[in-house]
């Protein structure tokens, strides 16, 4: 499966010039590839201003989103402020080249940033069946937390949508990897550029990492898309060689 980092900077709390500047960056690109995948909040950038550019999801983004999806003949996906019934959600969104979606609600909400203030925590994991890999999509804060992410559905690719600033970057680095070691999976990371409004800085490090804690794709600091490959049968040669994810310990996880 390949897949497609797209690392890029963002405007403030402007979806349409937002969504402008990505198209170009998706149909600029010549080479095939099975999945795109956007930053976290890729329309608006991390704000805490939900009603400012909130949407529904027959709004504007999640139809550009299906548009392109459609046009490139992949799956794309990225996280976006959507509101429903008055609640406001960070919610991840895969399209399927059909235009079919699933959709998967940030789960640990920013707290230093006030994210859990304004917008409601999501509440299940979400699977999604793609090209033959099982990917399991979470957002920014959620690489934290290794309890929700721990591989008990038999998934091939943590897939990580952020905007991760550079102070704690080193972080993200580090627990990109042990993520992909400890779950025996593929572990890509998808990150912004660029300064905020609140003039925090971020450096990107858009990365792929393999089951082994190998770089596919080294952390990049550059405005870019950048390619990758998966490979489903490495991936399962090396479980059944190294089978590691049999002594697993058994838990419930209650939220």
């Amino acid at each position: 499966m390949k897949v497609a980092l797209i690392q890029t900077s963002l405007a403030w709390e402007n979806p349409t010039e937002n969504r402008s500047h990505l198209a170009q960056k998706i149909t600029g690109f010549m080479e095939e590839v099975d999945l795109i995948v956007l930053p976290e909040m890729f329309a608006s950038g991390f704000t805490m201003n939900p009603k400012t550019v909130a949407e529904t999801m027959d709004g504007e983004t999640v139809a550009w989103l299906q548009h392109l999806s459609k046009a490139k003949d992949c799956a794309l996906t990225g996280s976006l402020v959507i509101e429903e019934n008055g609640t406001y959600y960070n919610r991840l969104v895969f399209v399927f080249p059909d235009g079919t979606l699933k959709t998967y609600d940030k789960r640990h909400l920013f707290t230093l940033a006030g994210e859990d203030q304004v917008y409601t925590a999501g509440k299940e994991r979400l699977i999604i069946d793609y090209k033959g890999f099982r990917i399991c999509p979470l957002i920014c804060y959620d690489l934290r937390f290794p309890v929700f992410a721990r591989n008990t559905a038999q998934y091939d690719v943590l897939l990580y949508v952020a905007n991760w600033p550079k102070p704690r970057i080193n972080a993200w680095d580090i627990l990109l990897k042990a993520r992909a070691v400890e779950n025996m999976s593929y572990a890509v990371g998808v990150n912004r550029i660029g300064t905020d409004i609140n003039s925090l800085e971020y450096v990107g490090h858009s990365q792929a990492v393999d089951f082994l804690g190998n770089y596919l794709l080294e952390p990049q600091e550059t405005d870019g898309v950048f390619i990758v490959e998966l490979d489903k049968e490495k991936l399962l040669e090396t479980r059944s060689k190294l089978a590691f994810l049999d002594d697993r310990d058994a838990f419930e996880l209650i939220i």
